[in-house]
């Protein structure tokens, strides 16, 4: 079953076997790197304090960059009343402490396979379109967004292509082209890339924030954290950031 640490405020992988070693990444400035997966439920709790992080990113110079990670990419969580009635315990927990909004609709299904590599994949999608038209991948944070609510507060499943028609057009993509793109071998090789990048970089829960600074990967956090306390800490690690800041 899906594990949750309501202390840290992450989701966590299953234990896998892997002997995959970490690649080196493109140098550059400075990178933040968002580690997440629109079907974790800590994820959904920072979603906030993500994209104030990705504003604050955006006004000074640094990158922001999502990587999906998989958090059950095939699913095969028995939908049982104990796995719902964990769910439920657990949503409910992070919106007490982080303020989301939760639905619990999803959890009168009969039926439901938690599943979230469709989703992974169609943030990997949005962003592979987005920056085809000269955005930043960051661009796509509002279609990560809009995921998340339809999914956690309409109990809406992202698995379908149809899901995501709506969530589109609030971005301005155009559907037809998402669904085609969606489904391709590209996109297929785009989110599992996502996957391996993760475990290369030895993330094992989400959310997971990563600063980059000339191609070395250092840990900024993991689990959920509010903006003043991010934000101090990234200052922490570029004082250059700060200076500039209260100039």
């Amino acid at each position: 079953m899906m594990q949750c640490d309501p202390t840290t405020g992450s989701c966590l992988l299953p234990d896998e076997p892997s002997d995959a070693q970490r690649q080196p990444t493109t140098p550059s400035d400075v990178v933040i790197r968002y580690v997440g997966d629109p079907m974790c439920s800590w994820c959904w709790g920072i979603s906030s304090v993500v994209k104030k992080l990705a504003e604050y990113c955006e006004q000074h110079g640094l990158s922001f960059v999502m990587t999906m990670g998989g958090l059950r990419a095939g699913g095969g969580d028995a939908w049982n009343s104990a796995f719902k009635d964990f769910l439920r315990g657990e949503w409910s927990h992070i919106q007490k402490k982080t303020g989301q909004p939760f639905g619990f609709s999803l959890l009168e299904a009969e039926q439901f396979n938690y599943d979230t590599e469709p989703a992974c994949r169609a943030v990997a999608t949005a962003t592979l379109l987005l920056v085809d038209r000269g955005l930043r991948s960051s661009a796509a944070l509002p279609f990560l967004s809009a995921t998340q609510h339809k999914f956690y507060v309409d109990g809406r499943d992202p698995k379908t292509e149809a899901f995501y028609r709506d969530i589109c057009d609030q971005v301005g993509l155009p559907f037809e082209e998402f669904s085609q793109t969606f489904t391709s071998q590209r996109a297929r090789e785009a989110v599992s890339q996502d996957f391996a990048l993760c475990r290369q970089w030895g993330v094992r829960s989400f959310p997971t924030l990563l600063l980059e600074r000339r191609g070395e990967i250092s840990l900024l956090s993991t689990g959920y954290v509010d903006t003043e306390t991010l934000l101090n800490r990234l200052n922490a690690q570029l004082p250059q950031v700060a200076e500039r800041a209260t100039e």
